[in-house]
């Protein structure tokens, strides 16, 4: 298909390497040591917005207070929604939006959105209502044609102001005319800029610009962030917690110094980087300034203008903030760097007016900056530097004028550089008609005081009284030296004058007449930022697309969508130590709509995002990473990749994935390009599936008007289940792979088909998962393929319970768990239709109310082993103390001397003994089992009979002997037995 732009032979050549060094002008040496003064740093631009609505139309104007400019739109129809209106304060992000106390219901409704939008980044504009009265149109006519404008000469009549203004605003245009006047009202009102000003000092405005937003591309700020257009870091530096903020790694990024940290930003001067970001936050669908940027950037590619390119990077580096400069010169607060960064800014341009006089006309730029840098140039810079003493004003910090300008303030200088020697003569003079006891006197001047006789102090003087002295006025004492005024110094005032004084005033008259000689020529100088930066940003994408070796992309207004053949993406590619190139075909009516799978980490991302970027590249007019590049007419790009969470958004991961994606399905048009990658993770699996399927079929129910779309998904169920309906519009991608053995090797390489899996459990092998998950989660994964039911965590642990305990058994004999009937029975998949269903499924009903019958049993069973455990506890710690008790008492009856033999001391042992064996575990729990006896040898090895409580135990069961009231067998011994054993 045929392309639209210019041929890469047909590109004109320009100057050989020889005819790069012709004589152009280099900035001029500002002498002084402030040469090398840096620029100061500007304040934070704010945006002001006034916006009117009426009848379908909007009529928009904002005030600038970067470059103190007014720009304003043309009425411009909008929907009742006003997307016109959102897509420009998304664009602008104004402060403040003014408008009228008298709106319709549309616009009150979309400006109590804006205010209600808490969590607005960054932060929601103030919505300020004025009374409708101020944006009467013929009110409105009359402050824009009364104001005070620099940029209009004061030679001019009132007629020729109302015909020069006419050239530049639309009065045609009767909502643009109101919201001018209403902007105007609100900036005096507010003196934005001018806070602290006197109240004469009015607002500067140094020039109205049209502000169009015809053939820009759509692109929303999630997919500036996940394509990594714009990246933003904190700030490292401590100095900088206000803004907080620097670029990152980005394809918008600072200057290479000492690493680049961006691809295309290599701006030598602060208004190309500026002009560079707004081409970023613009992508236009327009050929003819497309076309005409690419054939600057194709110019400098040319090996034999390489060093051209370089000397007007060096030119451009001395391009500095006129606006500023301007703007102080308004105000009156011109400081003497702001002369020197004109005077180099201003021979730096003729440097490149001289240097593109000399480039092939037929490039645009070249022509423009060829023609519109004027001799008013000249004129500037020769008036700055015929008039401003640089290295006067340098070491005296204000302005001072060279000589031979004013033969006025020559004479006066002549005469304070005289001034010291004919003030000594008239001290001596003065000191012959002085008391005798002065040894010496001075004649000073001080500025805005005059001369002075200066005396110093006696000794006698010591009260206020003691200074007078006759014949002098006596006016002040400082530092031990008394100021008096005689008739001499009165002469000199009369005489001279106060010199210092007149010669700054009338220094600063010369540069007040200086500064509006420069304010007359404004324009031009405005128009010389505009240039200069243009041409900054084209070389600087020159520079990339030399070293990273981008291509001239093509575009076919009739081509619907965009061809690219191995494209790579543009921050991968120099991060990553290899790049697999991938080609793109998504044009004509077959393939709308891709659906890629593949493996995790096998580029699917990467392949997205590269389609993005070197799609918008190429709308902002640069090269692009890729061989060819064929772009059709793109009029949006939509992403749904990252997740942007943030707690001060207030919604959820899948909520914000679904604003993302709602955005593309009401908005995305034919001509618009989608990308989304694994949508529908963030909530459950069945959920995600239907809500991705559904999506893509709304877009394939479209037809021919579907947009161009890439979906990257892990569901393959999407295409195993057939989700979608079969068709051209559909065409399924993967990511080329191969298993070696335990390992999966990517190619990274795009074809046609679908993945088999996602291989999910080489990618946690490869995140130090332990062995054991991941082998379990392939056994899971195997049962959902295969449809098998995955027996539950609780059934899991009951087998494992059941392991443990099968071994042991209970006092029945029977073991304590029993199988889990109801487990083993489920993998019969018995179907309803058998014969003898029914009653089967009545039988497995039992079954499984036995089991839940054993499963409160073994819950008894283990209550009652915990509450054993705790009777035996209790009871082996009472047998220790009264085995201690015992031991006591017979160490008692040792030491009182009882005989050996003694009734009781034998008693005692004996019961000491059958505890300590009973303590050993030599005897049953229960001390009066039939197995258990006393009859064992002592610890002096002697035979010993029962104790005598068991004696009596046993004559009493013989004889039948009932047990006296109160004592009761305890629970769980036979009859006829007591537990505890006394002494």
């Amino acid at each position: 298909m045929a392309s639209v732009g210019a041929t890469p032979g047909r590109t004109p050549q320009g100057p050989g390497p020889g005819e790069a060094s012709t004589n152009f002008p280099c900035p001029a040496p500002v002498p002084g040591p402030g040469e090398a003064e840096e620029e100061e740093e500007e304040e934070p631009a704010e945006i002001h917005l006034c916006v009117l609505w009426n009848s379908g139309y909007l009529g928009i104007a904002y005030y600038d207070t970067s470059d103190s400019t007014i720009h304003f739109m043309p009425d411009a129809p909008d929907h009742e929604s006003l997307k016109l209106l959102q897509r420009v304060l998304d664009e602008i992000d104004p402060q403040s939006v003014v408008t009228s106390a008298k709106q319709d219901e549309n616009m009150t409704r979309f400006l109590g959105k804006l205010a209600s939008q808490e969590h607005r980044e960054p932060k929601r504009p103030e919505i300020i209502f004025l009374p409708s009265v101020d944006f009467g149109l013929e009110i409105s006519k009359q402050r824009l044609l009364s104001g005070n404008y620099s940029f209009i000469p004061d030679s001019m009549t009132a007629t020729e102001k109302i015909l020069f203004l006419s050239s530049i605003i639309p009065f045609d245009c009767l909502l643009t005319v109101r919201a001018l006047g209403g902007l105007l009202k609100f900036l005096a009102r507010r003196r934005i800029g001018v806070e602290l000003e006197d109240c004469n000092v009015s607002v500067p405005i140094l020039g109205f610009k049209k502000f169009v937003l015809t053939h820009l591309v759509s692109i929303d700020q999630d997919t500036y962030s996940v394509l990594q257009i714009f990246k933003s870091e904190s700030h490292p530096s401590v100095y900088k917690v206000a803004s907080g903020l620097k670029e990152g790694l980005s394809l918008f990024g600072s200057l290479p110094t000492p690493l680049p940290t961006g691809i295309l930003n290599r701006c030598r001067c602060k208004w190309g980087e500026k002009l560079l970001r707004l081409w970023f936050t613009r992508p236009t669908q327009d050929l003819g300034e497309l076309n005409s940027r690419l054939d600057v950037i194709q110019f400098f590619l040319l090996p034999q203008n390489l060093d051209m390119a370089q000397m007007l990077h060096r030119l451009l580096g001395h391009i500095k903030n006129v606006p500023l400069i301007l703007k102080r010169m308004k105000l009156s607060h011109t400081k003497v760097s702001d002369w020197q960064v004109l005077y180099k800014t201003v021979y730096s341009a003729l440097g490149l007016r001289d240097a593109c006089r000399s480039l092939p006309q037929s490039i645009q730029l070249f022509r423009d900056i060829a023609q519109e840098f004027s001799d008013d140039l000249h004129h500037i810079a020769s008036l700055i530097g015929k008039v401003v003493d640089f290295e006067g004003s340098l070491a005296e910090n204000r302005f001072i004028v060279l000589p031979n300008i004013d033969p006025e303030i020559d004479e006066k200088k002549r005469r304070l550089m005289g001034l010291p020697s004919f003030l000594t003569e008239v001290a001596q003079k003065e000191l012959e008609n002085l008391d005798s006891r002065i040894p010496s006197c001075s004649v000073i001047y001080i500025p805005l005081i005059g001369f002075l006789l200066s005396i110093p102090r006696l000794p006698s003087m010591v009260e206020t009284s003691d200074f007078e002295i006759e014949g002098l006025d006596f006016m002040f004492l400082s530092e031990e030296k008394l100021h008096y005024r005689s008739a001499r110094t009165k002469e000199l005032d009369a005489l001279l004058g106060d010199l210092h004084c007149d010669i700054r005033d009338q220094e600063t008259l010369l540069m007040h007449q200086l500064q509006c000689q420069v304010l007359a020529r404004a324009a031009v100088l405005t128009r010389v930022l505009d240039l200069a930066s243009r041409l900054d940003v084209l070389l600087a994408l020159a520079s990339a697309a030399r070293d990273y070796g981008y291509s001239r992309p093509r575009y076919s207004p009739r081509l619907l969508g965009v061809r690219i053949q191995n494209g790579r993406h543009p921050l991968m590619e120099l991060c990553a130590r290899t790049f697999v190139p991938n080609s793109t075909e998504c044009g004509g009516d077959k393939g709308r709509v891709k659906v890629i799978t593949g493996p995790n980490s096998s580029g699917k991302s990467i392949y997205l995002k590269q389609v993005g970027l070197i799609t918008f590249m190429a709308l902002v007019g640069s090269f692009v990473p890729a061989e060819e590049a064929e772009i059709g007419a793109v009029d949006a790009i939509f992403t749904r990749i990252h997740s942007c969470e943030s707690i001060s958004l207030g919604l959820s991961t899948f909520m914000i994935d679904l604003n993302q994606v709602a955005k593309a399905v009401n908005n995305a048009t034919e001509q618009s390009l989608v990308l989304i990658d694994e949508f529908g993770k963030g909530t459950n699996t069945v959920d995600g599936l239907a809500l991705l399927a559904a999506v893509i079929r709304h877009w394939l129910a479209l037809g021919p008007t579907c947009p161009h779309v890439f979906v990257a998904t892990n569901f393959l169920s999407l295409v195993q289940l057939q989700l979608l309906p079969q068709g051209p519009l559909v065409q399924y991608l993967t990511m080329e792979t191969c298993e070696d053995g335990n390992d999966l090797v990517f190619f990274y390489q795009v074809c046609e088909g679908v993945a088999s899996a996602s291989h999910a459990s080489h990618t946690a092998a490869q995140a130090g998962l332990p062995d054991k998950l991941i082998a379990r989660g392939k056994e899971v994964s195997d049962f959902i393929r295969s449809g098998k039911p995955i027996q539950p965590v609780k059934e899991l642990l009951k087998e494992k319970q059941m392991e443990k305990t099968m071994g042991s058994r209970g006092r029945s004999g029977l073991p304590l768990v029993q199988a889990p009937y109801t487990v083993l029975l489920l993998p019969l998949e018995t179907s309803h239709q058998d014969p003898g269903a029914r009653s089967f499924f009545l039988w497995l009903q039992r079954m499984q109310a036995l089991e839940r019958e054993q499963d409160a049993l073994w819950q008894g069973l283990e209550l009652l082993e915990h509450s054993q455990a705790w009777y035996e506890g209790r009871l082996r710690e009472a047998q220790q103390q009264q085995l201690r008790l015992g031991a006591l008492g017979e160490n008692f009856l040792t030491d009182s001397h009882s005989e050996p033999g003694s009734p009781q001391l034998a008693q005692i042992q004996k019961v000491n003994i059958c505890l300590q064996n009973l303590i050993q575990g030599k005897f049953s729990p229960h001390p009066l089992n039939k197995d258990s006896s006393c009859a064992t040898q002592d610890w002096k090895g002697r035979p010993r009979k029962q104790n005598l409580w068991q004696q009596q135990e046993l004559t009493r069961q013989q004889k039948g002997v009932i047990r006296p009231k109160g004592e009761m067998a305890q629970p769980g011994y036979p009859e006829g037995r007591v537990g505890p054993t006394r002494v």
